[in-house]
């Protein structure tokens, strides 16, 4: 049997400094634990696969270290570190309330939170998707999370805050993780990438890394996809092929036909995408994304909120330079009108032409409209 083991395993965090893109969090919990000033119960909340378990892994295998480095480290020599490192820990309990959500499985939980640890200082309940557990199970949990015994120490995580009953969030202390960022996760696919000995090309990276929306975890599951399919080499060109997205090459020269008015050209280009399998809807919203992104590229204020490899950079700044800002809001009020309209419209290709052509007539009609003011 093969001895794969999956990138999301392989590389999850060990230590606080290497979770990607909470620092926050991470250093707010590195203090914590330095200072010795660490909450009874602790809430972990945001998006899928941003390091909210891991966290919880982290936090429960540094408190119990019996030789915590000067950096806030475990040290993994010690009985706690390595029972944790082999699972088998005593210590750290995990459940899962997606599957234990019932108030029998809360009440065996508390039953066991009486019992005084065997190694180390605290017994550690992790509790994840904490948002599953019933009406009647978050009431049977209340008195034990408000007052748990000393050596107790509660790490919820949940993908969906709004569903905890406000008696549960005020009794823990609260840590938002955010999603990734397109930079971050790049960047760390690229250590990945090394580490397996994978040629990537950075706009692949960054191509994946936008494609996971955030969640590191779902990167480097598509990173894991595509090296299977291309064979330790990631390129550009093979990224969007196997992942079916329209290349940033189609937006270039589409708004180059725009802004010159070139409405042959742009039927026919239109039309190669419908026939590559795309519909209409992807495509005027991919448009909407590449203006926005030229908006952003006007101005070295808003620069930094272009998300793209150096070399993709520089193409939109390039083209940027050409496009009118008048030019560059009509066409985004006329992309969003479409959008809105596309479900509900009858014929969806000719109202995607149609917006088309009064794009690319922004600065034609513009152009005419001081041509009778200076006559």
């Amino acid at each position: 049997m093969s001895d794969f083991i999956v990138s999301a395993r392989k590389y999850r965090p060990t230590t606080f400094d290497t979770v990607v893109g909470q620092y926050s969090i991470t250093s707010t919990l590195k203090n914590a634990i330095k200072s010795n000033q660490l909450a009874q119960s602790f809430l972990f909340c945001g998006p899928r696969g941003v390091g909210k378990t891991s966290c919880a892994r982290i936090l429960a295998k540094t408190i119990n270290c019996e030789n915590i480095t000067d950096n806030v480290d475990a040290c993994n020599e010690c009985v706690s570190c390595k029972s944790f490192n082999e699972n088998a820990s005593f210590n750290v309990h995990e459940l899962d309330a997606a599957s234990n959500n019932s108030v029998d499985d809360i009440r065996t939980l508390v039953d066991q939170v009486r019992f005084a640890p065997q190694v180390g200082e605290y017994n550690i309940y992790i509790i994840d998707e904490v948002h599953m557990l019933s009406a009647q199970a978050f009431n049977a949990f209340l008195k034990t999370l408000e007052e748990p015994p000393k050596h107790a120490k509660f790490i919820l995580a949940t993908t969906e805050k709004h569903k905890i009953i406000p008696t549960i969030l005020s009794r823990c202390q609260i840590f938002d993780f955010k999603r990734v960022g397109v930079n971050d996760i790049a960047g760390h696919l690229g250590f990945v990438a090394k580490s397996e000995g994978v040629t990537a090309e950075s706009e692949a990276l960054h191509l994946i890394a936008q494609k996971s929306d955030g969640a590191m975890r779902d990167s480097l599951s598509l990173f894991d996809r595509l090296i299977s399919f291309s064979d330790k080499t990631l390129t550009y060109k093979g990224v969007i092929e196997h992942l079916n997205i329209l290349d940033y090459d189609y937006y270039f020269k589409v708004t180059d036909y725009l802004l010159t008015n070139d409405i042959k050209e742009l039927l026919n280009i239109f039309n190669e995408i419908l026939d590559n399998g795309f519909d209409g809807h992807h495509f005027i919203n991919g448009l909407a994304e590449h203006l926005r992104d030229l908006l952003v590229s006007k101005d070295a204020s808003t620069i930094k909120l272009l998300e793209k490899g150096e070399a993709l950079q520089a193409r939109y700044l390039d083209q940027s330079k050409k496009c009118e800002l008048p030019f560059l809001i009509e066409a985004l009020e006329l992309c969003n009108e479409c959008d809105v309209q596309y479900k509900t419209s009858n014929n969806q290709r000719l109202l995607v032409e149609l917006i088309l052509m009064r794009i690319s007539s922004i600065n034609f009609l513009s152009a005419q409209k001081k041509n009778l003011n200076i006559s």
